[in-house]
């Protein structure tokens, strides 16, 4: 059975970046939508579920930050999103807000599409590795590997972005170890980190959010002053 491509929209008010990304990514074997605001945009999503967003952040109307603000409130669609602005500020705010990966403009279309390729793999739930157990505790929480979702202490369970699961994961396969933020990065992205890079930093409040716990208290995931972070649980293998 053929596997449909993966559906992808790229949100971008300048119509030669739309056609352009369009055209090579439909090259690339994906189905390519455009928008050019937040308003086509969301006329697309009542049609359509995509697997993957290209949102540039400074679009008319309604900002991509907005657009990410409102799509988080439901919606773990993988997000990557663009920016001409040389200002870290909103390279961070856009990952705090649950954006999964970046790019600045301008860019080689060959390093998103790599960008694409990648953020796909980590997002997309399926069947968890052959040398995984599917279900994993830490602490008070579990961990289901092929829905992608934490398990709470009461059994509730919540999503997680592709980008907090494969952090997760990362600090799961290498707990009680002390990690440098370039290799989380690096296991966590699969690819070495940009040069002064704080990225991993605003995922890892992230993900300390999405445990309920505070960023600097946090008695999971610790901070090792100068060294990184750490996972401060044993892992155990459930099913």
């Amino acid at each position: 059975m053929t596997t449909p491509p993966a559906t992808l929209i790229v949100v971008d008010d300048d119509p030669e970046i739309r056609e352009l990304l369009a055209d090579y990514l439909g090259r690339h074997g994906y189905r390519a939508l455009v928008a050019e605001d937040a308003a086509a945009l969301s006329v697309l999503l009542d049609h359509e579920t995509p697997d993957l967003l290209i949102l540039d952040l400074m679009l008319p109307g309604d900002d991509g930050f907005a657009i990410c603000r409102r799509l988080r409130r439901d919606s773990e669609v993988p997000i990557i999103m663009l920016t001409a602005s040389a200002d870290e500020t909103d390279r961070i705010l856009g990952l705090e807000l649950g954006a999964d990966d970046y790019l600045g403009k301008p860019f080689n279309p060959r390093e998103l599409l790599a960008r694409v390729k990648a953020v796909l793999r980590r997002c997309r739930p399926g069947v968890a590795a052959p040398d995984q157990a599917r279900l994993v505790a830490f602490g008070d929480w579990r961990l289901d590997r092929v829905t992608r979702e934490l398990i709470d202490a009461g059994g509730g369970r919540s999503a997680l972005s592709g980008a907090d699961f494969q952090l997760l994961q990362a600090f799961l396969d290498h707990a009680e170890q002390v990690l440098s933020r370039d290799r989380l990065f690096e296991l966590s992205r699969g690819r070495p980190a940009p040069p002064l890079d704080r990225s991993i930093d605003v995922h890892v409040c992230r993900l300390r959010q999405r445990l309920g716990e505070d960023s600097q208290e946090s008695p999971l995931i610790r901070t090792v002053r100068g060294a990184g972070y750490v996972l401060a649980s044993r892992v155990d293998v459930i099913a």
